[in-house]
């Protein structure tokens, strides 16, 4: 087993005079104090990026914070994949401490989007679907518009995510949308795909967020850690293009967790997923195993994906009103979970909680998802 000894995050929004290495050394900084230890503990470096050589020209970012931090001679890997960046770099530096490389593994994501001419976001840029115009907020819209022939699924139902991430931001401070919509305010948006209005698509951010991992017998005297049941990693087959209500890899990697971790998700307490837009929440809650296929839209109209319901879902406020600095959200969604799991999240702290799951993915293609990532925590 691995463990989690140390968190830090700071607040997502627009950090306009700020490197990606100015927020990541604040992020650690954070990590470290929480854990408590000196820095010359640290191992091994796992460092997520996803736009900062595309912007800015620099793929050795993680030396650089490491430099920065005053860290020398240890490994220090850069990671990229998608959106699932940050919890891929989480993944490998599990497994590096289970591989008995280190002891001890800091974990950071940090990515700057605020930047003049940043454009659209584009899954597979130079791919034939892309250039037909499948951007990224048309593909999960022509998802949603499948799922609601299909299914019955309402845009009152997608909204009813936004609401719940507001009310839910509204008690985070690291959140950057905390302001209440109600459904007339999140329907009335401008609309950037149908059904998607503004509302239901998660916001660009500049963040960044930090763990400290350790091994079992390092993290033993630590009783704030927080036990990893389960890391699983995941990429895309596109076996099932037909049917886009739903992503196999999801089902696949959730259920890849919960057999690892020896659980079900009548036992998970409280959920992060992957909201880049409301539609992709309520397919979570499915693929979760949260409710039947199908059903998403009357679990989250119902309250159950509330804080106070069945199975909490986004407590941060998710990527929709936490926002979405790439690289730092599957890094955020894990942060979220541990203080939840520690009973440190103040008002918006979900009762008795005991097990949390975290899910993340990234380059979604009509077909499937390109990576998606589950992990389980437990305290």
């Amino acid at each position: 087993m691995v463990a989690i000894i140390g968190v830090g995050i700071i607040p997502f929004g627009q950090h306009l005079e700020r490197s990606i290495v100015a927020m990541a050394m604040e992020a650690t900084l954070a990590a470290l104090k929480d854990a408590n230890i000196p820095k010359g503990t640290i191992g091994a470096c796992y460092f997520a990026n996803a736009f900062g050589g595309m912007l800015f020209g620099d793929t050795t970012i993680g030396q650089n914070l490491t430099a920065a931090m005053g860290i020398r001679k240890i490994p220090v890997v850069n990671v990229e994949n998608a959106c699932t960046s940050g919890s891929s770099a989480y993944y490998l530096a599990r497994h590096a401490i289970l591989a008995g490389e280190c002891e001890v593994a800091l974990v950071v994501g940090s990515e700057k989007m605020c930047v003049p001419d940043f454009g659209l976001i584009n899954s597979g840029a130079t791919e034939l679907d892309t250039l037909l115009g499948m951007v990224v907020p048309a593909g999960f819209a022509l998802r949603a518009q499948r799922h609601m022939y299909e299914y019955g699924t309402t845009v009152e139902q997608m909204a009813a995510v936004t609401i719940k991430s507001r009310a839910h931001a509204a008690l985070n401070p690291y959140a950057q949308f905390r302001k209440i919509e109600t459904l007339e305010q999140v329907l009335n948006a401008p609309m950037i795909a149908d059904p998607f209005t503004r509302s239901q698509c998660c916001p660009i951010a500049d963040g960044a967020a930090a763990l400290i991992l350790a091994s079992d017998n390092f993290a033993a005297k630590y009783n704030r850690a927080v036990t990893i049941k389960s890391s699983v990693l995941t990429s895309g087959f596109y076996d099932n293009q037909a049917d886009i209500t739903h992503w196999d890899t999801d089902y696949y990697t959730a259920n890849l967790a919960y057999e690892k971790a020896g659980l079900g998700a009548d036992d998970i307490d409280l959920v992060e997923c992957h909201d880049a837009f409301t539609f992709s929440e309520i397919l979570h809650y499915e693929a979760l195993g949260l409710c039947p296929e199908g059903q998403g839209g009357q679990f989250v109209a119902s309250g159950q994906a509330s804080l106070g319901g069945k199975t909490p879902v986004n407590v941060s406020g998710g990527l929709l009103s936490r926002g979405h600095p790439i690289a730092a959200t599957g890094i955020a969604q894990i942060v979220e979970l541990v203080t939840q799991l520690r009973h440190e999240a103040g008002d918006r702290q979900v009762g008795n909680c005991r097990t949390a799951l975290a899910q993340c993915m990234g380059g979604d293609k009509m077909g499937d998802a390109k990576s998606c990532t589950v992990t389980i925590l437990s305290k």
